[in-house]
């Protein structure tokens, strides 16, 4: 079982040429609307690989509310945690030709109360995992703390992971490592907080975290707590939009450890996963269920395991 939470929004993606700069103005192309959110996202993809997915976020008691969580109920994701005495959020994507993007996010009312309230839910119902999106950071850390604190002597909490894309700041994206037992962040938003490889490598060691760094097309690199090193391809596929690819891994990454896989065999089909959902636009449409993403690996099978990296 695994509960997610955090965003969910409606997508207003407007196709544009070029990513405008300041000053420009250009001409849409197509403007389309679509659910998303990164939790929203990451629970609809668990479910497609066949995990037990709940989504405890916050949205509106309005019907397009409404319609949101009956269509995350239609992919398999319990939403019976989810608020609904906020707002349904909206996120506009400028997206061109070639996939590339720009997002322009509005905050939620997912607060820190509600967090504890998830934690100690999701620790009641025996839940392995909880997701948290890296927005709430470094608050979510105070949570966590007063949702440990009341549990009762002997009973494990659920294995955290963080997507930490979206973390505003070095101080947010180290706290949320500390707390995390697994992360995921890109590569452009990891160097940039937190510096280059090598100090990459001594956050997943000093914290005692996995760390995924996924780099679009590039493929991705697992860091973990004994300084090893594992590096994976992207597949190749013809894009049509990369919106909701990096929610898309981070999902498919949960499901496989709800099975019982390894950090690399996640990894590794969570790759297969977030390649597979560009090749349809929305963040959501394109979100492949576990026969496709078999399929693609029965099709590819994978080399033998190299030894893996060490870094001192």
């Amino acid at each position: 079982m695994i509960v997610f939470c955090g965003y969910a929004n409606i997508d207003l993606t407007v196709g544009v040429p070029a990513l405008p700069a300041p000053g420009d103005r250009v001409q849409a192309t197509a403007v389309r609307q679509g659910h998303g959110g990164m939790a929203a996202n990451a629970s609809a993809a668990a479910a497609r690989a066949g995990a037990d997915a709940w989504f405890a976020g916050v949205v509106g008691p309005e019907p397009r509310s409404t319609a949101f969580l009956a269509a995350l109920a239609d992919d398999g994701v319990r939403t019976d945690w989810t608020a609904r005495n906020g707002t349904l959020t909206t996120a506009v994507v400028l997206l061109t030709p070639d996939g590339e993007r720009a997002v322009i996010s509005q905050d939620d009312e997912l607060d820190a109360r509600h967090i504890t309230r998830t934690v100690r839910a999701a620790r009641e119902a025996g839940a392995d995992w909880l997701y948290l999106d890296g927005y709430r950071f470094p608050e979510a850390a105070a949570a966590l703390a007063e949702a440990a604190a009341d549990a009762p002597p002997g009973t494990p909490g659920p294995g955290l992971v963080v997507d930490l894309d979206g973390c505003d700041g070095a101080e947010a994206m180290r706290t949320a490592l500390s707390a995390a037992d697994h992360a995921v962040v890109g590569r452009p938003l990891a160097v940039a907080l937190l510096g280059g490889e090598p100090a990459l490598v001594r956050a997943a060691a000093d914290m005692d975290v996995h760390l995924v760094v996924t780099d679009g097309s590039r493929g991705w690199t697992l860091l973990t707590p004994a300084g090893e090193r594992h590096d994976g391809p992207a597949i190749e596929v013809d894009t049509v939009d990369a919106t909701g690819a990096g929610d898309c891994f981070t999902g498919a990454y949960c499901a496989e450890l709800d099975r019982g896989r390894s950090p690399l065999e996640a990894a590794r089909f969570a790759a297969v996963a977030a390649g597979l959902s560009c090749t349809r636009p929305g963040a959501r449409d394109g979100l492949p269920d576990r026969r496709a993403v078999e399929s693609w690996l029965a099709a590819h099978p994978t080399p033998e395991i190299p030894e893996p990296t060490r870094t001192p």
